[in-house]
């Protein structure tokens, strides 16, 4: 099992653009981070499907959860494959989709301890900027997943703000390009 921290980013680091809100998700224009995965780019699809393969459960923060869940419904980030899914947040929302791939639980570790359980012998995969800072800063973080594509925002969210001031060393294990991005595989050797 290999935790795994996964997002599309642009080119001057971020993973939104400004302007995040509930009828714009990834702020405005941020959705184009997804189009590698979607639309007409065969390597991005065929880069997807490798990684829902391979993922038995998925950790993101509550504000992702909050931002996605419209979209996203009972089945979570996954889909059909309905992985399990568990949020990192206070408290439980007022309304969670019945019957839904949803646990919410109080830290970044208990969320991973509890994703571990649920993956088996397969990967989990994290996709919230604040949540993967905080797992790599406690070194839990195995590999980083970047779906580089190629757009400046200028603002937005910062996928690697704060990682305590500490180098966090990394391997290059592999790079693909797609058309609507460049698939970025990380080994973390040394974290914090």
């Amino acid at each position: 099992m290999t935790t795994v921290f996964e997002i599309s980013m642009s080119l001057d680091g971020y993973v939104t653009a400004a302007g995040v809100r509930p009828e714009e998700p990834m702020g405005d224009g941020g959705q184009q981070l997804h189009e590698w995965a979607f639309g007409a780019d065969e390597r991005g699809r065929e880069v997807l499907a490798e990684s829902e393969r391979k993922v038995g459960a998925s950790i993101a923060g509550r504000r992702t959860y909050d931002l996605s869940v419209p979209w996203w419904g009972p089945d979570g980030p996954g889909g059909a494959a309905r992985t399990p899914t568990f949020i990192v947040s206070h408290g439980t929302p007022g309304q969670v989709p019945e019957k839904s791939v949803y646990t919410f639980v109080d830290s970044p570790i208990e969320a991973l301890e509890q994703a571990a359980a649920a993956a088996g012998d397969k990967d989990i995969d994290v996709f919230s900027a604040s949540i993967g800072q905080q797992l790599l800063r406690a070194g839990r973080i195995d590999q980083i997943h970047v779906h580089l594509v190629p757009v400046l925002f200028g603002a937005g969210t910062r996928l690697f703000e704060d990682l305590g001031g500490t180098h966090v060393q990394l391997e290059i294990i592999g790079v693909g390009q797609g058309l609507k991005a460049t698939h970025l595989r990380y080994a973390v050797l040394a974290a914090p």
